[in-house]
């Protein structure tokens, strides 16, 4: 019985194929494009869970409020860890990370650059789960100049060779490290990713007592099920036992006194966690990602099933509804009743099945281009394969029996006399009012979300292009960086020869660009007049035409000048340093004091006041800045005469090469970077405006069938309008009328729910656009265009077939 249920099935799959491809087509696109989403949400998800005691970890945060911005720091003080481990008893483990760079390591006579170092404390294994191939993790950290390399590395170092006791020299740092360890690759959902840990035993200055200077990571292991929140209450504690002695005597004034005036300090944890998805940290480890695009690609998948699932119901049910005579006659002929539920259940678990099959192929053809879209590394492994497929199993039998239950039950149900006849159960079946409301109800709501994808695809669009061509305050176009550290003592004979070529402009010597990888350092300034004010500053290091080279503008005063020696101990200000200073005017020739972390007082005299320039992304407002005299940058960059630099560039390597540096050269144009920054937000651009167009796809092959069942059901009726002297363009124009009605009613509704949601996403940006009347008619005349063109096929088709064809069986 199963097998002619099955065969009967896939007879009326081919000979109404059109309608089946259309059915399976649509379901298959919306639930491979959910197969893809959610796996990128899994994989945002899912960061630093590797980890056995990720629930119980957290990371120590700094925070705080001063005149002239906020902190918010991923990295705190060098005695943190040390002092919570023995202050607080539920603090179980507390380890640390500092960054170290990515220094030029020396085997033979071979260079090896590009491999990231951090420095961990020797129970750093005891707290983060990654396990060593070779080596004792508990000490392999311990002596001073030891190393443990991820496997990747020892392959690349050794080759087959076991590198567990051989020597790496640090070229740069001069100094030889033991390696005693191999670890497996730090997994790629972890918020940090090292290819050498260093001990922290190597470091002077990770003993050191100061609460003043920060760059060390510092994570904590507490009891399980303890909340974390008990021990953020005490930290304010901490504050005031450590840090505020050394506020007094770094800043000269108490902690009271720094506090009444309006300014604010305070540790802070993080779960672990909660770092990828929640930080919004300067100097972190990594590139974190953000949990509102999780939401929102979260919400995209649910809608992209939702589409398909309705589409496939809708067209189910709507085809079915031709087969109440095939219905009456099988009963007629013997046909029990639970015998045509099954049937009906039967061809729709089949097209699911066929649907299902197809969307695991989709996933899995499209799974590199929507990895190269969304910057993962997303792969379908045995694994999650074997996870994936019982949820599938599940939920194709759910969607066939759900769409197969109204015409099993419904058609099922009828007497055999009635429809044979023709009679009302066949008009109640096609026509009826509820049956077109609900269908005009899907048709809304699956406009509704087309509408809104596109209002969302061209606000972010719009956007990225604002921040592409707004005035940044520097001259971001042709101009080059270069690492000119690596060079040593050569540098300058580097420069020189540059500066000879035609095509060069000018030079710039500083490790200080307002738009990619940067050194970064806080500056706090008090003026002289007013020993209780603080402002929070960025430094600049820079030389004598840094500014000229980066087209910057002087609102007051002058540059750093050769012809003044006094220049060493003159800074320059922009404008938003001048405003929170209180001097919108007059801030020429004004004095400042800066106290280092010893309490040591410097005082710098204000020669100028540059323009403001946006030295970070449009997520923030410009910040106070202070630029500080310093000749001896670490990268050159350059202010090129023109835009086609292949051949300066050939120039520069082989002058570069000349020389003899450990490194290769390496170039970014500043242009470039500056995109960089914006990547993010490009990548959601890309994957919501393919989405929209998948999401209008899908609606209409929707359209398309429905268009097709409507033209079916109504074809006597149009051959009786044609014989009554009807015109083919009005028939059109009846057809496709009803379909536009709720593709209008869509379009009323979209609008004001797109314009909240995207005025919400550009709250995320200190600079940005103006949401526009044009962007919503866009998306409307394109819904309404698309619309038409699925529908007037059909409607044509109809209009144009010959009348006797449809009215001669009557």
């Amino acid at each position: 019985m199963l097998k002619n249920y099955f065969k009967i099935a896939w007879r009326n799959l081919v000979r109404n194929r059109t309608f089946s491809i259309i059915n399976i087509a649509g379901f298959a696109l919306g639930l491979a494009s959910c197969m893809l989403i959610s796996l990128y949400v899994l994989d945002e998800l899912s960061f630093d869970r590797f980890n056995t005691k990720a629930d119980r970890t957290v990371r120590v945060v700094f925070s705080g409020v001063m005149q002239g911005g906020k902190i918010n720091e991923a990295h705190v003080m060098p005695p943190t860890a040390a002092a919570l481990r023995a202050d607080y008893p539920e603090v179980l483990e507390a380890t640390r990370i500092r960054q170290g760079g990515e220094p030029v390591i020396q085997l033979g006579e071979k260079l090896f650059t590009n491999d990231r170092l951090a420095f961990v404390d020797s129970n750093f294994f005891d707290v983060f789960t990654l396990p060593l191939l070779h080596g004792n993790p508990g000490t392999a950290l311990i002596e001073p100049n030891s190393v443990v390399i991820s496997e990747t590395m020892a392959e690349k170092y050794f080759g087959n060779t076991n590198a567990l006791g051989k020597e790496l020299h640090l070229k740069d740092w001069k100094t030889i490290y033991k390696i005693t360890g191999v670890m497996k690759e730090i997994p790629a959902n972890s918020h940090f990713h090292f290819d050498l840990l260093a001990s922290m035993a190597t470091l002077k200055d990770a003993g050191s007592p100061s609460w003043m200077v920060s760059e060390y990571f510092t994570y904590l292991v507490l009891p399980e099920g303890y909340d974390y929140k008990k021990l953020e209450a005490k930290l304010p504690q901490t504050v005031q036992k450590y840090m505020a002695p050394q506020i007094k005597q770094g800043m000269g004034v108490s902690l009271e006194e720094f506090r009444k005036n309006g300014n604010e300090i305070a540790l802070h944890l993080q779960p672990l966690t909660d770092i990828h998805l929640h930080s919004d940290f300067e100097y972190d480890l990594g590139s974190n990602g953000e949990v509102r695009y999780v939401y929102i690609f979260g919400a995209i998948a649910v809608i992209m099933l939702l589409i398909a699932c309705i589409n496939f119901m809708n067209l189910s049910t709507a085809g079915s509804s031709r087969r109440a005579r095939e219905v009456g006659v099988r009963k007629v002929m013997g046909s029990a009743k639970y015998e045509l539920i099954w049937q009906f259940l039967m061809e729709s678990l089949l097209l699911t099945s066929i649907a299902l099959i197809m969307a695991s192929v989709i996933c899995a053809a499209a799974l590199p281009m929507f990895n190269l879209l969304s910057g993962k590394i997303l792969t379908l492994h045995l694994e999650s394969i074997l996870k994936l497929v019982p949820a599938l199993l599940l939920f194709g039998l759910f969607v066939g029996i759900l769409a197969g239950s109204y015409p099993a039950f419904f058609l099922s149900s009828f007497k055999p006399i009635a429809v044979l006849k023709g009679g009302t159960a066949s008009v109640k079946l096609g026509s009826s009012n509820r049956n077109a409301g609900l269908r005009s109800g899907l048709v809304v709501f699956q406009f509704f979300i087309s509408i809104t994808l596109i209002v969302g695809t061209t606000v972010v669009y719009q956007q990225l292009k604002f921040i592409q061509h707004k005035k940044l305050g520097y001259d971001k176009n042709q101009v080059l960086v270069i690492p000119a550290w690596a060079l040593g003592k050569n540098g300058e004979a580097f420069r020189n020869e540059m500066e000879r070529n035609a095509n060069v402009q000018k030079i710039s010597l500083s490790s200080y660009v307002p738009a990619g990888p940067s050194n970064n350092n806080n500056f706090m300034l008090t003026p002289e007049n007013n020993p209780a004010q603080f402002l929070k500053t960025l430094r600049y290091e820079v030389d004598y035409n840094y500014i000229d080279v980066l087209g910057m503008e002087m609102a007051a005063g002058r540059n750093f000048s050769k012809a003044y020696g006094t220049d060493s101990t003159a800074i320059i200000i922009n404008e938003t340093a001048a405003k929170n200073f209180g001097w919108k005017t007059g801030a020429l020739n004004k004095s400042v004091w800066h106290r280092n972390n010893e309490g040591k007082q410097q005082t710098y005299r204000i020669i100028g006041v540059v323009k403001d320039f946006h030295f970070r992304s449009m997520h923030e407002r410009i910040a106070p800045l202070v630029m500080t005299l310093n000749t001896a940058g670490g990268s050159m960059i350059i202010k090129t005469r023109t835009a086609e630099v292949s051949g300066l560039l050939e120039s520069m390597q082989k002058n570069w090469e000349s020389f003899k540096p450990d490194l290769p050269f390496t170039y970014r144009f500043l242009d470039e970077s500056y995109k960089e920054i914006y990547k993010s937000e490009q990548k959601t651009g890309q994957i919501l405006g393919i989405f929209a167009a998948l999401t209008i796809f899908v609606a209409c092959l929707g359209l398309y069938g429905l268009a097709t069942f409507t033209a079916e059901q109504r074809k006597k009726e149009i051959g009786v309008r044609k014989a009554l002297g009807a015109s083919v363009s009005g028939i059109v124009s009846l057809l496709s009328r009803d379909f536009l009605k709720p593709v209008a009613v869509a379009i009323m509704l979209a609008m004001p729910a797109a314009g909240w949601i995207m005025s919400k996403w550009l709250q995320e940006f200190a600079y940005k656009i103006a949401i526009s009347w044009w962007m919503f008619a866009l998306a409307g005349l394109l819904s309404v265009a698309v619309a038409l063109f699925t529908v007037s096929f059909q409607s044509v088709k109809a209009a144009m077939m010959n009348p006797v064809k449809s009215l001669r069986s009557e």
